[in-house]
Parts: C-alpha cells; structure tokens; sequence
C-alpha cells in the first residue's frame, strides 16, 4: 500500500510530500510528476517517484495498486478539459480498487466559473464508486501575498471584490488537512469545506500590508471589468484573466467565506492568519 500524491511537484503537491514525510516512511509516499527531474530531491530522500501526465490516459495504467490512498490535485490547465484530465485518474483508481481518492476541489458556495470544473469531477468521482474524500479548499493566502511586487510598486490593492470577505489559510494549512485524510481513518465519502477562522476584506488586507511596510497602501475596488482589463495588460491570456476576475465577483458575494471550522479541526491547530503570510512575503 502507498500513499499517492498527483502533482507532486506543484505548490500545494511538494508541501503534501514534505508532511507526509515527517508521518509515513518515505517508501510508502509515490509522488506523481511530469518532469522526474523536480522530484530528484525526493528521490534521494527514498520517495517512488512515478511519471505520468494527466493528458496521458496509458501513463496512468498500473501506476495505483489495491488499497492505496491516493491525492488527486487539480490540474492548472484551464484550456485543456480538467474534468477529463482528472477522469483519467478516476478511472485509474477505479482499476485499481484504491482504498480512497481524496480531491482538492473548490468551495461549495461558489459559483464563479473556475469552480465548474471542480464541480463535474465531484460528480464524476461520486459516480465512479470509488471511496473519495473531497477537500473544498478555500483560497490561499499566498494567492495575495506571493506576488506583493505591483502593490508595493502603486501603493494600492486592486481587486473588484467590493466589501467582500475571504476565509483565507496558508497553503501549508489545507497540505496539513490532506495529510489528515490521506493518514487517517474513516474520512470515506466525506465532504470537507475548508478555510481560515477569520475572514478579511481587501480593505482590512491593505491597512495591514500599510503597518507592515510603513507605507500607505490603499485597497481601490474596481469592476471585474476593468480588472479583467488590467490582468490581461499583465499578460494572463484574456479567457484565464476573465475566470480570475469572476471570482472577486464570487467574493463579493459572500462565496469565499467558509464558517466550518473543518480545516482547523482536520489539523489540529489554528489556522494560519494573513498577517502572518504577509510577513513571510515581505521577508522573502
């Protein structure tokens, strides 16, 4: 038996391995990759390291084995049919007689479009008859604080999100909770909604980005629209640009506040604060 992590070398997908890590012997972590080259520094550390693309059905084929976990990641193919992408490891995992796929999917409020795709995998994983855990992670803070670069250059935070809330964690917060799922017991067929204990507003996000920095940084709302506009003027083709903006309209709304309280009961700890990401932002 294994434990399988999809994406292995992605963002969210390295941060999984690494805690996994601290739990599991390395020989019971298979770490999924396109390029095996990023994941030399598991290789050395005892990881199976397992080469297959989701846009490549037959690379999935005798990777699973009978009783293994198994953490799909989302693809970050927006052009490319995710729910296909995915349905490839749903099918794999079938074969095989997983004991569980968990999935990183999206919010269940939420509407914007870039939840589409999570929602068809949610449905093809509940119609494949595989035992599945779905963990509905909510935003990152990194989404705000990795790229701090044009909001230290204009002193301002631009969003079109209005007085809209986000229950936001660390990324490191909801790799902990799949770690939970994928070393645990009883997490089948289950639904967790996940997201940081204290929703902020942009507003809230510029005051506290103006103590860290000494500067006066402001939060200037606009339409999504014009942040459609403005993201396509930073080079994100047109189509990603306007899926991105549309979920400042979801938050707007209300659809990124998560009130569960799932992710910190799944880690055991609270949840990471923004404030606490926007200094390692600052310091990096």
């Amino acid at each position: 038996m294994s434990i399988v992590v999809t994406g292995a070398t992605g963002h969210l997908g390295r941060l999984v391995v690494e805690q996994l890590l601290e739990k599991v012997p390395a020989g019971e972590v298979t770490a999924v990759v396109r390029d095996e080259a990023k994941a030399a520094s598991f290789a050395a550390r005892g990881v199976r390291i397992a080469v297959a693309d989701y846009n490549t059905p037959e690379s999935f084929d005798s990777l699973f084995a009978a009783g293994d976990k198994v953490l799909l990641i989302s693809g970050n193919e927006f052009d490319k049919g995710r729910v296909q992408q995915h349905q490839v490891v749903i099918d794999a995992a079938k074969a095989a007689g997983v004991a569980l796929l968990a999935y990183t999917s999206a919010p269940g409020p939420l509407k914007a479009a870039l939840a589409d795709d999570h929602r068809g995998t949610e449905q093809a994983l509940r119609a494949s008859g595989v035992p599945y855990t779905l963990l509905r992670n909510g935003w990152y803070n990194e989404n705000y604080t990795e790229n701090l670069g044009p909001v230290l250059e204009h002193n301002a935070v631009v969003q079109a999100a209005g007085d809209g809330r986000v229950s936001s964690a660390a990324r490191a917060d909801y790799a902990c909770a799949a770690v939970a799922v994928l070393t645990g017991e009883g997490h089948e067929n289950a639904t967790y909604e996940l997201g940081g204990d204290e929703a902020w507003g942009f507003a809230e996000f510029a005051a506290e980005l103006s103590r860290q920095t000494g500067k006066e940084i402001v939060y200037n709302a606009v339409s999504v629209e014009d942040l459609t506009g403005i993201l396509a003027g930073a080079g994100i083709p047109g189509p990603v640009a306007a899926i991105l903006a549309g979920v400042d309209a979801s938050i707007e709304k209300g659809e990124l506040v998560v009130t569960s309280g799932d992710l910190s009961r799944l880690t055991g700890r609270p949840t990471t604060p923004l404030a606490d990401s926007i200094a390692v932002a600052l310091k990096g």
